[in-house]
């Protein structure tokens, strides 16, 4: 029995061969293409748990394959190979969710390794998701990931955005999470019982995004076999999810201009409309003004999308939230292991690293990077050596909350702890009764916490907050991250990362 089904993409067939052979040695089974074109259909056609490309190629290179194949199926590890060693490259393909980036020639046991490494997150991934798929049957709306200010404004404004009908456009960068809040808006209105579709408008070719948007009907065109619906069909009753609009071209920009006005679609070959009753969203990572004025992008329709405008900010802007979303992802990628207390897993001066680099790659680089330390680690506890070399040579954000805190030496998960116990109390304006709740702590810990810390008591509310604080339990938190899965947006949802 064959361990890993992979598919390798290469324009040169003898790089093809070779690696068929190595990696079939090693038990695998193995798929060759010569081009991007073909690994897609070959993507469509048959099930593979490993991408390995090329990313210098004709017509499609590894890059535009990258997003084609994620678009299709985002938890596919995807690695990339090239004949010259390029930084800027490599991490362009992180950012973009590639597993791993491997130069030409390298030693066999470094493919091999790599390769087994990215078998085991596929696996991992797919022995989580049916019970993340379980779980979500017993939630109502999903729940996000964050207590930052901004995030709290975000989702302030999705509660009062889920309760009406109103079209929104989302902006933000790749990996903020659009699709999840996406989801938290439908699931938080009345169509959360009909279906919530999404599609990657970047991610299709424009041969058949109309096909694919608007359905088409039989002998429409050679190998229309059949009538298909279209995914705003399919949406009917429910929320329509159109992420990467600025990727659109002109011809669908005018096509989806009707579908908002008339609440209708042509399918293609059709000269009949046909009604739809969906929501729209669209998002996009693109200043669409910009486009606007440059003329890529029709000025009706992002007049029609941004009825309700909402930006996520990028993880570089709240990175006080990084040490909840690195609990999380540990909670899914080692659930039997991490029991929470993230100094029983990350040392001190990896977690400085995480919290120090600006993520341009955002909530999703950060996945990647948790993902794949867990699965590299030789150790009980990811270290610095776990983690990319280019994250690890990145110095603090400016402004960020470390290079705050790094004014003369290395900075502890104590310092963390006091930075985050102080942030979360001056957002809630000194309520210290606040400040607890949100924390998941009890009042006589914040109370200890402040004290250390050398805190001046309030005044309105804190006799009896300290008469509180003397009731309580002292239950002994030794660290805030131990307890930072309570600090979780508590909402009917379930927890996704944003």
């Amino acid at each position: 029995m064959a361990l890993g089904r992979i598919l390798v993409v290469d324009d040169e067939e003898s790089m093809c061969q070779y690696l068929s052979i190595l990696l079939q040695k090693e038990g695998y089974q193995v798929e060759t293409v010569n081009s991007g074109a073909d690994a897609l259909r070959a993507f469509e056609r048959n099930s593979f748990d490993v991408v390995m490309t090329d990313i210098q190629m004709p017509k499609m290179d590894g890059i535009q394959l990258l997003k084609g194949v994620k678009g299709l199926d985002p938890t596919m590890p995807v690695i990339i190979m090239t004949a010259y060693a390029s930084e800027q490259s490599a991490i362009d393909a992180v950012n973009l969710g590639a597993f791993s980036y491997l130069q030409k020639h390298c030693k066999n046991d470094d493919i091999k390794m790599v390769v087994r490494n990215a078998l085991a997150l596929r696996q991992a991934r797919t022995e989580n998701q049916e019970l993340r798929r379980e779980l979500s049957k017993n939630k109502g709306r999903k729940r996000i990931i964050g207590q930052s200010p901004r995030m709290r404004s975000v989702f302030k404004m999705v509660d009062k955005i889920a309760a009406t009908s109103a079209t929104v456009l989302i902006n933000g960068e790749s990996g903020t999470g659009k699709e999840l809040i996406a989801q938290a808006i439908h699931q938080g209105s009345h169509r959360a019982d009909g279906p919530f579709v999404a599609i990657n408008c970047g991610a299709i070719p424009e041969s058949l995004l109309e096909s694919q948007l608007f359905g088409h009907v039989k002998g429409s065109y050679t190998g229309a076999d059949r009538d298909h619906d279209g995914f705003c069909r399919q949406a009917e009753g429910g929320t329509i999810f159109l992420d990467e609009i600025g990727e659109t071209p002109h011809s669908i920009q005018v096509k989806l201009l009707r579908m908002l006005q008339e609440r209708e679609v042509y399918p293609v070959g059709s000269s009949s409309p046909v009604k739809v009753d969906l929501r729209v969203i669209a998002a996009t990572n693109r200043d669409l003004e910009d486009e606007v004025a440059k003329g890529n992008f029709r000025t009706d329709l992002y007049y029609r999308l941004n009825v309700i405008p909402l930006i996520l900010p990028p993880l570089r802007e709240r990175q006080d939230d990084i040490p909840l979303l690195v609990d999380h992802f540990l909670k899914r990628t080692c659930p039997g292991e991490y029991q929470g207390n993230l100094g029983s897993i990350i040392d001190e001066a990896a977690m400085q690293i995480l919290a120090a680099y600006d993520w341009p790659g955002n909530v999703r680089e950060l996945e990647n990077v948790i993902e794949r330390a867990v699965i590299i680690r030789e150790g009980e506890k990811i270290n610095p050596r776990d983690l990319p070399e280019h994250i690890r040579q990145a110095g603090p954000a400016e402004g960020t909350l470390i290079s705050t805190l790094r004014v003369g030496g290395q900075v502890t998960l104590e310092d963390l702890e006091q930075a985050h116990i102080l942030s979360v109390l001056e957002q809630c304006a000194g309520a210290r009764k606040q400040t607890s709740e949100i924390l998941g702590i009890n009042a006589s810990t914040l109370y200890r916490k402040l004290k250390k810390y050398g805190v001046q008591d309030g005044e309105e509310g804190e006799e009896d907050f300290a008469a509180e604080a003397a009731e309580d339990r002292d239950v002994p938190v030794e660290e805030l991250v131990e307890g930072v899965d309570s600090v979780i947006r508590e909402s009917e949802c379930e927890p996704v990362e944003a």
